[in-house]
């Protein structure tokens, strides 16, 4: 399970979230709006070692490495 960085379009909080899977429903724990990915920062594998190439959407990928 990743954990994604996610900003409210509301509120704009960002925050970090474990979930289930990449394109999972997330809510904005200040205001409960429908949250958005957050696009930027740093990407891990499931080892939590940075991962070389990864472009961050996990649909069009074939798993870190």
């Amino acid at each position: 399970m990743p954990v994604l960085q996610y900003v409210c379009p509301q509120c704009g909080k960002k925050f970090d979230e474990l979930v289930g899977k990449y394109d999972e429903s997330v809510r904005c724990p200040a205001c409960g709006a429908q949250a958005e990915r957050e696009w930027s920062g740093e990407m891990f594998s499931a080892t939590g070692k940075p991962a070389k190439k990864c472009s961050g959407h996990c649909a069009t990928c074939s798993g870190c490495k």
